[in-house]
C-alpha cells in the first residue's frame, strides 16, 4: 500500500514546552502514541508512521502569540470510539480541563459526530471524534 497522501508529521512550536509535554504525553499516550524523540527544546510522539512534534518557541518569536482563530492552525482532530471519548471526557474534567461547547457535548460537531472538544495549555483546540 502506498503512503502517498498520508500525513507524515505535524510540527508545532509552543510557548511552554514543559506544560505541553505534561498535557500531550498524557493525551497522546491515551491515543496509543509513544515518545519517538526528545531533545532539550522539543519532543515528538509517534503512532505507526505518523508523528507529532512540539518545539519550544524561542523568546524572540513569541510575540504576538498564538490564537487558534488567527490565520494558521485551528485544531487537531483524532479518531476515537464513543467509549474512549466518554473516558477521555471524564479524565479531562478530573484534570480541570475545560470542555469546549459543553452545552452541545457530545454532539457539538453535529448529530452525525460524537465528539469532545478541549484545549491544550497553549489553547490549541483538540477534537476527539467518532464518525
Amino acid at each position: 500500500m502506498t503512503k502517498a497522501g498520508r500525513l507524515h508529521h505535524v510540527e508545532i512550536y509552543v510557548e511552554d514546552l514543559k506544560a505541553t509535554i505534561e498535557f500531550w504525553s498524557w493525551f497522546l499516550g491515551r491515543m496509543g502514541y509513544t515518545v519517538f524523540q526528545q531533545w532539550d527544546s522539543g519532543i515528538s510522539y509517534k503512532l505507526e508512521s505518523t508523528y507529532i512534534v512540539f518545539v519550544q518557541t524561542e523568546d524572540r518569536h513569541k510575540e504576538p502569540g498564538y490564537h487558534r482563530c488567527q490565520s494558521g492552525l485551528n485544531h487537531l482532530a483524532f479518531h476515537a470510539g464513543k467509549e474512549l471519548i466518554d473516558t477521555i471526557t471524564f479524565e479531562l474534567k478530573a484534570r480541570g480541563i475545560t470542555i469546549l461547547y459543553e452545552e452541545r457535548h457530545p454532539y457539538a460537531a453535529g448529530e452525525g459526530c460524537y465528539a469532545v472538544f478541549f484545549e491544550d495549555p497553549m489553547r490549541l483546540k483538540v477534537e476527539l471524534c467518532a464518525y
